[in-house]
């Protein structure tokens, strides 16, 4: 059990060098120790559950559950009792009692995931659940009340889903206090070469594989690569690498037909690499800018970057640790 703690605690620390997500890192660190609801709002794979996820593993609640609720996979007519539960006989089929998701998450945390596909009607209960934290189960006369912690996620945006009346604008005035924005990983391009590391090494011991050998042309195009299904397609994309090219070397011409047509597309109609500094900024802020883009252009290798800037190694990693952790 200590043994498969420990591996849950190194797959769920950040992988990053870029600026923006060390700043996601910050906030985490944060608002986790707090008890108060946070919702990451960011793009389909972008890593929001592991982001919930590391919200739990850094606050006073690790030591509970963590339950996760796909909002989009539960039928409206059964949403009820997946989060409250339901007595014996409350409906047709409900043979005995069963518990909610929240009851199954008292003193973790519970994470619903795409909370703009909750229905109106649920949003309502949920809400008059985090206002005074009781609830009775489908069928029940019984208040029930538990220690839960909530973190939501959206890939859409709930300004206009309170707009266009699919969500309720209390319900959004109460959870927007703590929103955490997660960018697309097209945008945060010096996090690609680490998590190319930590993916074909978690993907190669999952499948008993030997790691594949990414070649320079193999890594470019993956770095230029646009990703729209962000972390999760480039998990994926290793785990096909590492499961048809174990112990080989993997070639551009390896890749998928369309990462390789897009890469290509995308560096030939790049401009050469500039940076815009935005003189609003702090120097510190500028100067995590430069670095990141180094990092970027020598595919996260930092003694090219520092070589490239005229800087020591040391100073990038300097910059690099100021405020967060940096892993790879």
């Amino acid at each position: 059990m200590r043994a498969r703690k420990r591996q849950t605690d190194v797959l769920l620390e950040p992988i990053t060098c870029s600026a923006s997500m060390r700043r996601v890192e910050q906030i985490v660190r944060a608002v986790a120790p707090k008890d108060v609801a946070v919702t990451l709002v960011g793009e389909s794979g972008t890593g929001k559950e592991v982001l919930a996820r590391r919200v739990h593993e850094v606050s006073p609640r690790r030591m509970g559950p963590f339950i996760p609720i796909n909002c989009t996979a539960i039928p409206d007519a059964l949403f009820e009792s997946e989060l409250f539960g339901h007595e014996r006989g409350a409906f047709t089929g409900a043979s005995e009692r069963a518990r909610g998701k929240i009851e199954a998450a008292e003193g973790g945390t519970l994470f619903l995931d795409e909370i703009g596909e909750m229905p109106l009607a649920m949003q309502a209960k949920l809400l008059r659940f985090l206002e005074n934290r009781r609830y009775m189960r489908v069928g029940g006369t019984t208040k029930l009340e538990d220690d839960v912690r909530l973190v939501f996620a959206t890939l859409r945006s709930l300004d206009d889903e309170v707009r266009a009346g699919r969500f309720r604008p209390d319900l959004y005035y109460r959870i927007q206090g703590i929103t955490i924005e997660v960018p697309p990983l097209r945008e945060r391009r010096s996090d690609i070469p680490p998590l190319l590391t930590q993916f074909v090494q978690q993907m190669s011991s999952r499948h008993g594989t030997t790691p594949p050998r990414l070649t320079r042309a193999a890594r470019d195009a993956l770095v230029t690569y646009e990703w729209p299904g962000n972390v999760r397609e480039l998990r994926n994309v290793i785990e096909n690498m590492c499961l048809l090219r174990a112990g080989k070397a993997v070639r551009a011409s390896d890749l998928p037909g369309s990462l390789r047509r897009r890469s290509r597309n995308t560096a030939a109609s790049a401009p050469a690499a500039s940076l815009a500094i935005d003189l609003e900024q702090s120097l510190d802020h500028s100067i995590e800018r430069i670095i990141e883009a180094a990092l970027a252009l020598e595919r996260g290798n930092r003694s090219r970057a520092a070589a490239r800037l005229g800087v020591s190694v040391r100073t990038i990693q300097r910059h690099l640790a100021r405020g967060a952790f940096i892993g790879g």
